[in-house]
């Protein structure tokens, strides 16, 4: 195991909400660095500096990735922590009220 390996994998919706598992503080940091958000956000920078501590020896792995966590709950791409709703199911909702039809 990597030093940089977080116990458990965050999974984290993207694109059309497929499901992709971030694993480390590398991975956590590399998606921060692509996603700049266009406003100032506290919980992003503080994630990002976060990770870069983490990858830098100065704070603890799974600390930074409580960070993280933060950031994607408020981004709102924080896969569902159940396997009893498919990730495709919740993202046909939203578009099966928005057609009138429902299911």
């Amino acid at each position: 195991m990597e030093w940089d390996q977080f116990r458990h994998p965050v999974t984290i919706l993207v694109g059309l909400g497929f499901p992709v598992d971030i694993s480390s503080v590398r991975e956590a940091y590399a998606l921060l660095n692509e996603r700049q958000p266009s406003k100032r956000n506290q919980t992003h920078a503080i994630a990002l500096n976060a990770c870069r501590a983490a990858l830098a020896g100065e704070m603890d792995v799974e600390t930074a990735r409580g960070a993280f966590v933060a950031f994607v709950q408020q981004a709102n791409v924080l896969a569902p922590a159940t396997d009893a709703v498919p990730v495709a199911r919740v993202h046909s909702t939203p578009f099966s009220r928005a057609s009138g039809k429902s299911m």
